[in-house]
Order: structure tokens, then C-alpha cells, then sequence
């Protein structure tokens, strides 16, 4: 039977490059099955100059990882 994996509940990676590391969820994205999860599956976003952000340059941010690939770690 499926686990209900909602936000706040910790989970486990079970595939990916991240199989094995935990978080916490911070958000779950129902319609495409997917789930934001803190400090895995971090992907690099390139930012241009702005008058909030006059330097610009490239961050780091968690990407969603799929329901199917993860866990729920008591």
C-alpha cells in the first residue's frame, strides 16, 4: 500500500543520486506526483542582474524528486 507522504513528514531517498539521504518535505506538488524536500536534490538556476539581486550569478535550490522515489522514515 502507498505511504501518504505530506508536508512536515520526514522522508527517505530510495533511488537517485540522493538514495539514502533524508529531509524534511516542504512542499508536495500533487499534480505532477512530486514533493519538494529539504536539502536533497539541489539543482544549480543561473540568475540574471536585477535591482533586487545586482550581482546575478547561479544558486543553489532543491528541485522536486517524485513521490515513488521516496520514503517516510518514522
Amino acid at each position: 500500500m502507498a505511504q501518504k507522504i505530506k508536508k512536515g513528514d520526514s522522508v527517505q531517498a530510495i533511488a537517485g543520486e540522493d538514495k539514502g539521504n533524508t529531509g524534511k518535505v516542504l512542499q508536495v506538488l500533487p499534480e505532477s506526483g512530486c514533493a519538494l524536500v529539504e536539502g536533497l536534490n539541489f539543482v544549480k538556476k543561473h540568475i540574471r542582474k536585477t535591482q533586487d539581486n545586482p550581482q546575478g550569478g547561479v544558486i543553489e535550490k532543491e528541485a522536486p524528486i517524485h513521490l515513488s522515489n521516496l520514503k517516510k522514515v518514522n
